[in-house]
C-alpha cells in the first residue's frame, strides 16, 4: 500500500499525485490523506481511498501493521503545518518538492522532522528550501511528471481554466475579457472549473471537465492562474498560455510565473 500526504483544499496536490504515481508506475493500492473537497470526484481519485485522518492511518498503520510500503509526502517537508514527524522504519518515505515561499514555512519546520529515501525536485526551488531538504533526504534527484492520458479538451476560442475560489476565477475572466478588448477581438470564452461562479457574465460558457489538458487545436488561448500544475501542463503551449498570478500563504505564484515568462523568451 502507499500511504499519501496530500494535505490541502484545492485540487493541485491531487493531481500532482495522479501524474506522479502515472510518471513512476506505482499502481500499488493508494491510501490518500486530504482533506480536498475534489477527493470525491471519481475522476480525480476513482480507485483510491480517502481518509482526513492522519494519526491513525499514517502513524499507527505504518508503524504497527506493516500494511503500507511507502509513504509520498506532497509539497510540504513536514507537512502543512508542520505536523508531520519522523516516519518509523521500514517503509520508503518519498518527498515531492515544489516550490515554497520558503520564510514562511521555515518556522514550521518541528524539532524532529520527517526524513526522505528520495526527495524529487519537481520545479526550481529557493535555495535555502533546497539546501534544508539536502539535510533530511538521503538522495535528491529531479523528476519531470507526466499526466495520464487523456483526451484533448477543444473548444472554440479562448479557455479559462481554474479550480480556486470563485473571486478568483471571476478575476480570471476579467483579466481575459480586458486582454480580449485591448486586443481589439472578441473570441467565445470558456470557464473549466468544477463550479459555475455566482456572477459569471453573460456570453462565458462553462465546462466542469477534468483534466482540462490538453488544449485541442480550436483553443486560441489559454488563461489560469500561476499554479504549479496549469504552469507544468500547459507549458508545451507557452505561446497560447497567459497567467495571472495570485498571492498564496505559502506557494509562490509570482515567483513562477516569472520564470516561465523568462523560459518563453
Amino acid at each position: 500500500m502507499i500511504v499519501c500526504y496530500a494535505r490541502g483544499d484545492g485540487l493541485g496536490h491531487l493531481t500532482r499525485l495522479r501524474a506522479t504515481l502515472h510518471t513512476l508506475v506505482w499502481d500499488d493500492e493508494v491510501t490518500v490523506v486530504t482533506g480536498s473537497p475534489h477527493a470525491a470526484d471519481p475522476r480525480v481519485a476513482h480507485g483510491w481511498r480517502i481518509t482526513e485522518t492522519l494519526d491513525d492511518l499514517v502513524m499507527e498503520r505504518v508503524a504497527t501493521d506493516g500494511a503500507a510500503t511507502d509513504v509520498i509526502v506532497d509539497a510540504f517537508p513536514a507537512g502543512l503545518k508542520g505536523e508531520l514527524r519522523r516516519f518509523p522504519g521500514g517503509v520508503r518515505v518519498t518527498h515531492l518538492a515544489r516550490r515554497l515561499r520558503w520564510d514562511a514555512y521555515r518556522p514550521l519546520l518541528p524539532a524532529d522532522p520527517p526524513r526522505f529515501d528520495r526527495t524529487y525536485i519537481l520545479e526550481p526551488l529557493e535555495p535555502g528550501h533546497e539546501a534544508y531538504l539536502r539535510t533530511v533526504s538521503d538522495e535528491i534527484a529531479p523528476l519531470v511528471l507526466a499526466d495520464p492520458p487523456s483526451g484533448p479538451l477543444d473548444v472554440d476560442g479562448w479557455l479559462i481554466v481554474h479550480g480556486g475560489p470563485a473571486a478568483e476565477i471571476l478575476e480570471l475572466v476579467a483579466y481575459a475579457r480586458e486582454m480580449a478588448a485591448l486586443e481589439g477581438v472578441r473570441p467565445p470564452l470558456t470557464l473549466v472549473s468544477p463550479h459555475r461562479p455566482e456572477g459569471l457574465p453573460a456570453g462565458v460558457a462553462h465546462l466542469d471537465a477534468y483534466p482540462a489538458c490538453p488544449p485541442g487545436p480550436r483553443v486560441e488561448r489559454i488563461v489560469t492562474a500561476a499554479g504549479f500544475n496549469a504552469v507544468r501542463q500547459f507549458a508545451p503551449w507557452r505561446d497560447r498560455h497567459r497567467m495571472l498570478p495570485f498571492p498564496r500563504s505559502l506557494d509562490d505564484q509570482f515567483a513562477r510565473a516569472a520564470r516561465a515568462r523568462d523560459a518563453a523568451r
